[in-house]
């Protein structure tokens, strides 16, 4: 595994176990919230997390574009896919998002070469 994934994996599940061990009702909601919204539905999962790629890539929150990222990856997502994703993503945010579009290739490409 990449030092890079594995610094974020290690990151958020470390900082993620603290906030829920705050035991903080609304906390808790708001990730139970977030698990349920990107189940199976009328929408597949593999829609939803490009949804939230898109999303993410245009609020600019590179965590959340990793998370999203590592999503898609294990949903199967394309490489083609993931840049008509990036391209919608850039026309909806505008040229600020170009900065983000290249961590999240460069993060990409180390998820794909950890197969």
């Amino acid at each position: 595994m990449s030092k890079m994934i594995d610094e974020f994996r290690d990151y958020r599940a470390r900082m993620n176990e603290k906030i829920l061990s705050a035991d903080n009702k609304v906390m808790k909601r708001i990730y139970n919230l977030d698990t349920n919204t990107y189940m199976e539905g009328a929408l597949s999962t593999k829609t939803k997390e490009m949804l939230g790629l898109v999303s993410s890539m245009v609020l600019r929150c590179d965590d959340c574009v990793k998370y999203h990222l590592e999503k898609c990856h294990e949903q199967g997502v394309t490489t083609e896919e993931l840049f008509e994703v990036f391209s919608v993503a850039n026309l909806v945010g505008g040229t600020i998002v170009i900065p983000h579009t290249r961590r999240a290739v460069e993060y990409w490409e180390e998820l794909q070469n950890a197969e």
